[in-house]
């Protein structure tokens, strides 16, 4: 029988689906049935080495049963194995009489085996076999040698090629995320899209992006391609008690091939229910500062490469500019919303400074002329009430008038070394007779041995006045008003600390944010200017003032003044 040349062998192939041969798989299908027909044997497998696990696969098969297909052999073990691991072809006539010969079909007689190498290297073999024994000569293992010599090369061709096209699907998706990155301005959109990208170039069963929340303690899910509802409804990963957080702390990419196998991971029944089995997760971060974590999972036991590793590392870094790009868009909206409140506030802070002008003078000429005409009459008792009352009146319109003033001509503070105890106590005489007759305890707390801190004494009286009288007003029926002075370190900074506390009716969330706006009051009466001008005059001292509330547990206000030099110049 004259030997078949290897171009007459291929030739068939190449005139038929020459095509076929550049996709990896479609090659080794067409490549084994080759092998089997010139062969004329009953069943066959092209075997390839798995460089993640180190088994040998069956990537192709003819005439096995699908028991057979999943059978994985170690280098060395059976047959193939032996073939792997030395290079050299094996032909067996008998192989109950071949002692290395692993059993997978009880019919097979008759095994032959030869390695496929790629530069010197074996990355499988090709497997044929017969239920006759001795069915295979030497002219058959020549032919199966030659067969595989030049599948070697056709595979690896493919490969190259399926290696353009994936280096081509991640370019295109890369791009896909730069342009998205530079038109997307909504965070949330920014989110969906990256895990919408991220899973279709990763080929991943799952995508999802955690991000950190603002202490650093938790992951919380922001947005998840692939999963069902139950996880995208999964509670916040603990950074400390996570697989998760351990990418975080570490700012390193972690790999797992089977979560529900790993030890420190925490949700393996929701692996199982949603199908994930192999992990790739890389860290967000931007300038130095981590933002959270890229997560991929596949829904086959998988062994991730190091390009695949570099290609989500690439995307977290993508991802992270375009989070951090979409928070800051968010804060410019933001700031430009802040803007314009405080460009209409100016604003109106002016036309009140106008009018209050306007009403000053004709009520000063008013209240002249009153008292003028009191003097000149003979009241009944019921008119002296009445024009006593119109007089506090006027008065009382005075003092509002004063406060708009003030409060638009925000006066540069006039500083000076000011004792916190003797502040204090300056204050509460003025208010004692109130708060006593509104049955008010007042309670003081001031160590003697605090320093001065610099500031206007009576801009900050004024503040203090403020607070205290806001506080009465909180606790109409009598309650508790706490004055204290404190030092206190704010991120190594020192500062004293005036504190005004009371046990009144406490303030929402809501109440709270919106304290200090200009006009704004919850009060049945005032200018709801009192706290605007707090504000402002603490501001005015480049100090700060902080607010403690909750609904029926009363309100604390704080100062905070840096505590330096009293002696030293101004500016200094």
């Amino acid at each position: 029988m004259k030997r078949p040349t290897r171009t007459s062998l291929f030739s068939d192939l190449r005139r038929r689906d020459l095509r076929t041969l550049l996709h990896p798989q479609k090659a080794l299908d067409r490549i084994l049935a080759a092998a089997v027909r010139s062969t004329r044997a009953d069943s066959g497998s092209f075997i390839l080495i798995n460089p993640n696990t180190g088994l040998l696969d069956i990537e192709a098969s003819l005439g096995l049963s699908e028991r057979a297909k999943k059978v994985k052999l170690r280098p060395g073990e059976g047959i193939t194995g032996w073939v792997a691991t030395t290079g050299q072809p094996l032909r067996t006539g008998d192989v109950h009489a071949e002692r290395r010969y692993v059993s997978i079909n009880a019919k097979v007689r008759s095994e032959m085996a030869v390695p496929v190498e790629m530069r010197g290297q074996v990355v499988g073999l090709l497997n044929v076999d017969s239920v006759k024994i001795d069915a295979f000569g030497a002219m058959d293992e020549a032919r199966l040698v030659d067969l595989a010599s030049e599948a070697a090369q056709w595979l690896e061709l493919a490969w190259e090629i399926d290696q353009l096209r994936l280096k081509g699907r991640q370019l295109t998706s890369l791009v896909d995320i730069a342009q998205m990155i530079l038109s997307e301005t909504n965070l949330d959109e920014i989110l969906e899209q990256v895990t919408v990208q991220t899973s279709r170039l990763m080929k991943a069963r799952l995508c999802a992006v955690f991000l950190l929340n603002d202490d650093g303690s938790e992951l919380i899910l922001r947005a998840c391609q692939g999963g069902t509802k139950l996880y995208r409804q999964k509670p916040n990963l603990s950074v400390e008690d996570s697989l998760l957080g351990n990418v975080v702390m570490r700012r390193k990419p972690l790999a797992v091939v089977d979560v529900t196998e790993e030890k420190g991971y925490g949700q393996t029944d929701l692996a199982r229910q949603e199908r994930l089995v192999s992990m790739l997760a890389a860290p967000l971060i931007f300038t130095e500062k981590t933002l959270g974590v890229l997560v991929v999972y596949t829904q086959q036991r998988h062994r991730f490469s190091n390009d695949e590793i570099k290609l989500l590392t690439t995307l977290g870094d993508l991802s992270a500019v375009a989070i951090e790009k979409g928070r800051l868009l968010a804060r410019v909206v933001d700031m430009e919303e802040k803007l314009r409140a405080s460009e209409r506030l100016s604003a109106l802070g002016l036309l009140a400074a106008e009018i209050a002008h306007e009403i000053r003078n004709p009520l000063t000429v008013m209240q002249m002329l009153f008292h003028a005409l009191m003097e000149s009459l003979q009241l009944d008792a019921t008119s002296q009430k009445d024009a006593l009352l119109i007089s506090e009146k006027m008065r009382q319109m005075n003092r509002i008038l004063d406060q708009v003033l003030s409060f638009a001509r925000s006066s540069e503070p006039i500083k000076e070394a000011v004792r916190a105890e003797q502040l204090i106590d300056d204050v509460f005489l003025l208010t004692r007779h109130k708060l006593l007759r509104q049955g008010i305890d007042v309670r003081s707390s001031v160590p003697e041995d605090l320093p001065p801190f610099r500031a206007d004494r009576a801009q900050i009286e004024q503040v203090l006045l403020n607070l205290i009288l806001n506080g009465a007003e909180a606790m109409p029926k009598g309650g508790t008003l706490r004055l204290s002075a404190a030092l206190e370190t704010v991120e190594g900074v020192p500062y004293l600390a005036l504190s005004v506390r009371d046990t009144g009716q406490g303030m929402s969330q809501d109440q709270i944010d919106n304290l200090f706006a200009p006009f704004l009051t919850y009060k049945e009466s005032g200018t709801g200017i009192g706290l605007a001008i707090v504000k402002k005059i603490m501001e005015n001292h480049q100090s700060n003032v902080e607010i403690e509330s909750k609904v029926g547990q009363g309100t604390r206000f704080k100062l905070l003044f840096p505590v330096s030099d009293p002696q030293a110049p101004e500016g200094v």
